[in-house]
C-alpha cells in the first residue's frame, strides 16, 4: 500500500517530542504529574519520572502501553509470549518475564487511580488519553504492594465544560484499520459526560505459510463512558469501560538448534534458526524470510473486560481534602497457543482465565503552610480462576514412552487479599531544603487451590487416552511488612533542583499457577516476598526557556528476588520445569539522562539514555543444580537510547509537523540462564510521522520500524524438550495514514 522510499523522503528532516510538547513560543511547557497522588510540577518531585502526553500518543500512532518503552530510558515492555498473554514490564532491571496468568509484575500499574492488579491487565489500548507517567524506583509508600521496580500511571481524558468531539480513521499495511473518537457533552454548569471508543483491526507483520491455518490478526474494540461533576466542596468522577478483543494469535516461529538431530550435532547460536538447523524432529520452516513461519496456528484469542472507577473528592477546608477511590474490573480470556512452532502437534494448549479485582482507597491530605501530609487506607481483593491445558507430544502417541505423551489440565483458584495503611509527610525546612518521609504497612494473604488432571495413554490401542485425577494442592501464603521512603530536595536555584532518595519496595509472596508437571512441583510452587532498597541521586533542570534536563544515578540492593525460571527437566525428553523462585539477592546500578531542547521556534529535540553496567544475580544455584551466580538479569540491556526531533513549518493558516526518531537497545538475554541461543542482539528501530493540520482537520502519515529491523519479543527455550526455541517475533515495518476531524 505504501512505498518506504516515498515516506522516508518526507521524514528525513523530522523528529517528534514524546515526553512533552512545547505549549507556546515563549518557553518550555510546565509538566504536571500525579506521582505523589496530587498535582505537582515535574521538577518538584524527588522521583525519576518520564511522561508521555496524549497528543504525542496520537501523532505517533502508539497503539498500547507496550509501545511506551521506546520513549523512556531504562524502561522496557515486551509482549512476552504473544499479545494477549501477560506482558513483561522492566524498569532498571526489575521485572518479571513469566507469561503465567496467575502472576503479578513488580511494576505497579494504575489507570485513573485504580490498580489493575495482576499482569493479566497490564496491556491497555491507548485512546483518548491525557498523560502517561513512568515512575522509576520503588514506590512502596503511596503505591505499595508490587511496586518494587516502579509504577506506570495512565490518566485518561476527563469530561470538561463544552460540547465538542473528534473522529479519527486510519488505514495501514498488513490490513491495519483503526477508528477512534470521543464526544464531550456539557450536562449543566457543574457536570459533563465524555464518551470515547476505539476499534482496531489488523494482521500481524509476521505471517504463516502453512496454508491450512487461518490468517492471524486481532480485532480490538474498546469503549469508555465517564462523568465528572464539580460542586463548591465536592467532586465526583465515575467511569465505565468495556472491551472485546478476538482473533487468531500471532503465529510463533521455530529456532531449530540441530544440524543433525539424530546424532545430537548442534548448530552454533549464530546459525540456529537458519536453513541448515532443525528441531529434534527434523523440522525447519524452509523459508529465508525472517517474518515467515510455518505452524498449525488455528489458535483463537478472546478477551472481554469490563469495569468501573469511582472517585469522590471532598474539600473539607482550604487546606484539607478527603479522597475515596473505588474500582472493579473483570477480565475473561481464552488464549490458545502452539509452542512447537511447526505443523506438527507436539506442544499445544490454551490459557483460560477469569480475573476479578476490587479495590478501595481512602486518602486524607492536608497542606500545613508549606508542608504537606498524606494519610491513607488501602484494600484490594483479587480472584484468579485458571482453566488451562497443555497437550504434549500428541503426534508421538504410540511412538514414544506413554509417560512423555500426556495432556496436562491445570485449574487453579488463587485469591489475593491485601490491606494497607500509609502516611507521607513533606517538610519544607526553608526555601532551599525539603524533606519527605513516608511509611506503609501492608498485610496480605494468598489462598490457592491447585487441581490437575492428566490425559494419558493406558492402552497402546487407545491413543486418545483417558483422563484421570492427577493432584490437588491447597494452601495459603501470608506476609506483612513495612515499606517506605526518605528523600531530600535541595532547590539550588529557580531552575535547578537536586535530590537524594532512599526507598524500599516489596512484592508479596504467592503461588505460581503455571504448568506444574508433578504433584511435588505443585506443592513447591509457592514463593516468598521480595524486597528492594534503592539509593538514588538526581537532578532536574528547567530554565523555562529552551532547555530541560533530568538525570539520576541509582544503586539497588535486591533481596529474595522472585525470578521465573524455565529449566530443562531432569527427565530426558520431558517438558521443562517452569519455576518461580526467590533467588537470594542481586545487585543493580546505573544511570540515566533525559533532555529536551528547543533549538528554535520550529525545531525541538528530545533524547533519553540509560546505562546499567551491573544487573547480576549474586551467588545462587537453582533447584535443579544450575549455577546462576553473576548471570545478568533478563530483559536488561546495558545501553538503551531513544531520541526524536520535531520540525514545525507554518503554511499560512495551516501547519506541517514532521518527525523522526529511534529506539536503540543493546544486547540482552531472555532468561536467567544467560543462554546464547536465548539472546537478543542489539537493534535500532526507526519511527517517524508527518502531519498536516488546517482548522479542524488533521491528516497524518506515520511509520514504525521503518527499516524492517528483525528482532524478537521473546525466545523461549525448549531446546532440551523439542530441540528448538519458540520465537515470538517483534513488530515489523508498519506504515499508516490517519485522518481526523474535530467538531
Amino acid at each position: 500500500m505504501f512505498k518506504l522510499s516515498a515516506i522516508s523522503i518526507s521524514l528525513i528532516t523530522v523528529f517528534f517530542s514524546p515526553v512533552s510538547v512545547f505549549a507556546n513560543d515563549e518557553g518550555m511547557e510546565v509538566i504536571e504529574v500525579y506521582a505523589q497522588k496530587r498535582k505537582q510540577t515535574l521538577e518538584e518531585v524527588s522521583i525519576s519520572i518520564a511522561t508521555l502526553n496524549g497528543d504525542n500518543i496520537t501523532r505517533q500512532g502508539i497503539k498500547d502501553v507496550s509501545e511506551v518503552s521506546g520513549y523512556v530510558a531504562n524502561f522496557k515492555i515486551s509482549q512476552n509470549a504473544a499479545e494477549g498473554t501477560p506482558p513483561a514490564l522492566n524498569i532498571r532491571g526489575v521485572g518479571l518475564i513469566d507469561y503465567n496468568t496467575a502472576n503479578t509484575s513488580p511494576i505497579a500499574m494504575y489507570i485513573d487511580g485504580r490498580p489493575v492488579g495482576s499482569a493479566n491487565n497490564q496491556i491497555a489500548n491507548l485512546f483518548d488519553v491525557e498523560q502517561i507517567e513512568v515512575l522509576k524506583g520503588p514506590q512502596g509508600t503511596l503505591f505499595g504492594r508490587n511496586s518494587t521496580g516502579g509504577a506506570l500511571l495512565v490518566r485518561t481524558k476527563r469530561p470538561e465544560d463544552g460540547n465538542y468531539g473528534f473522529i479519527k480513521a486510519g488505514v495501514g499495511t498488513d490490513e491495519w484499520r483503526r477508528v477512534q473518537g470521543a464526544y464531550n457533552a456539557r450536562v449543566n454548569e457543574q457536570s459533563a459526560l465524555r464518551f470515547s471508543f476505539n476499534h482496531t483491526d489488523y494482521e500481524y507483520t509476521s505471517y504463516n505459510v502453512f496454508e491450512p491455518s487461518p490468517e492471524a490478526g486481532l480485532k480490538q474494540q474498546d469503549a469508555r463512558l465517564s462523568y465528572l461533576a464539580e460542586w463548591d466542596a465536592f467532586s465526583l468522577y465515575a467511569k465505565l469501560e468495556y472491551g472485546h478483543w478476538d482473533g487468531i494469535v500471532q503465529p510463533v516461529g521455530s529456532i531449530g538448534i540441530f544440524k543433525d538431530p539424530v546424532n545430537g550435532v548442534r548448530c552454533t547460536p549464530a546459525e540456529a534458526g537458519g536453513p541448515g538447523c532443525y528441531d529434534a524432529f527434523g523440522f525447519n520452516d524452509g523459508s529465508s524470510d525472517y517474518w515467515a513461519v510455518s505452524v498449525n496456528n488455528d489458535s483463537p484469542h478472546l478477551s472481554i473486560y469490563k469495569g468501573w472507577t469511582v472517585q469522590g473528592d471532598w474539600q473539607i477546608s482550604d487546606s484539607q481534602q478527603l479522597t475515596y477511590i473505588n474500582g472493579f474490573n473483570r477480565l475473561d480470556r481464552r488464549h490458545a497457543f502452539n509452542c512447537d512452532g511447526s505443523p506438527a502437534r507436539l506442544c499445544e494448549g490454551e490459557l483460560g482465565l477469569k480475573n476479578e479485582i476490587l479495590s478501595n482507597e481512602l486518602r486524607y491530605s492536608s497542606a500545613l503552610d508549606s508542608d504537606h501530609l498524606t494519610l491513607g487506607l488501602f484494600h484490594i481483593e483479587e480472584r484468579i480462576y485458571q482453566d488451562n491445558f497443555n497437550d504434549i507430544l500428541r503426534d508421538m502417541r504410540g511412538l514414544l514412552d506413554t509417560s512423555l505423551t500426556n495432556t496436562f489440565f491445570y485449574d487453579n483458584e488463587i485469591i489475593v487479599k491485601s490491606v494497607a495503611a500509609f502516611a507521607q509527610y513533606e517538610w519544607q525546612l526553608n526555601d532551599a531544603h525539603r524533606i519527605t518521609v513516608g511509611l506503609r504497612y501492608s498485610d496480605e494473604t494468598v489462598e490457592y487451590d491447585s487441581i490437575s488432571r492428566l490425559n494419558t495413554v493406558l492402552d497402546i490401542n487407545q491413543l486418545e487416552g483417558v483422563t484421570i485425577p492427577y493432584y490437588q494442592v491447597m494452601g495459603e501464603v501470608k506476609d506483612d511488612g513495612l515499606s517506605g521512603r526518605v528523600a531530600w530536595n535541595y532547590q539550588h536555584s529557580k531552575s535547578l533542583m537536586l535530590y537524594y532518595s532512599l526507598a524500599n519496595g516489596t512484592k508479596s509472596g504467592g503461588y505460581n499457577g503455571g504448568l506444574l508437571a508433578t504433584g511435588e512441583q505443585a506443592r513447591m510452587a509457592d514463593y516468598d516476598p521480595e524486597e528492594l532498597y534503592a539509593h538514588e541521586i538526581g537532578a532536574k533542570y528547567n530554565n523555562a526557556d529552551n532547555l530541560s534536563l533530568n538525570g539520576a544515578v541509582f544503586f539497588y540492593d535486591y533481596s529474595k528476588q522472585q525470578v521465573f525460571m524455565n529449566q530443562a527437566s531432569t527427565t530426558p525428553g520431558a517438558p521443562p520445569l517452569q519455576l518461580l523462585e526467590n533467588v537470594g539477592s542481586s545487585t543493580i546500578y546505573g544511570a540515566e539522562l533525559a533532555m529536551q531542547y528547543k533549538l528554535s521556534e520550529s525545531v525541538k529535540f528530545r533524547g533519553a539514555a540509560g546505562y546499567i553496567p551491573e544487573a547480576d544475580f549474586d551467588e545462587f544455584i537453582d533447584p535443579v543444580g544450575n549455577v546462576l551466580t553473576d548471570n545478568r538479569l533478563p530483559f536488561t540491556p546495558k545501553w538503551n537510547i531513544n531520541s526524536d526531533i520535531t520540525y514545525s513549518l507554518p503554511l499560512g493558516r495551516a501547519e506541517l509537523v514532521s518527525t523522526i526518531g529511534f529506539e536503540y537497545q543493546s544486547e540482552y538475554y531472555f532468561d536467567q540462564n544467560q543462554n546464547a541461543y536465548a539472546m537478543q542482539s542489539g537493534y535500532t528501530l526507526w519511527r517517524g510521522s508527518v502531519h498536516y493540520e488546517q482548522g479542524d482537520w488533521r491528516i497524518g502519515v506515520w511509520g514504525k520500524n521503518l527499516f524492517d529491523k528483525e528482532y524478537s519479543h521473546l525466545k523461549f527455550d525448549l531446546s532440551a524438550f523439542l530441540g528448538m526455541l519458540e520465537d515470538f517475533k517483534g513488530e515489523g515495518r508498519r506504515l499508516g495514514v490517519d485522518v481526523s476531524y474535530r467538531f
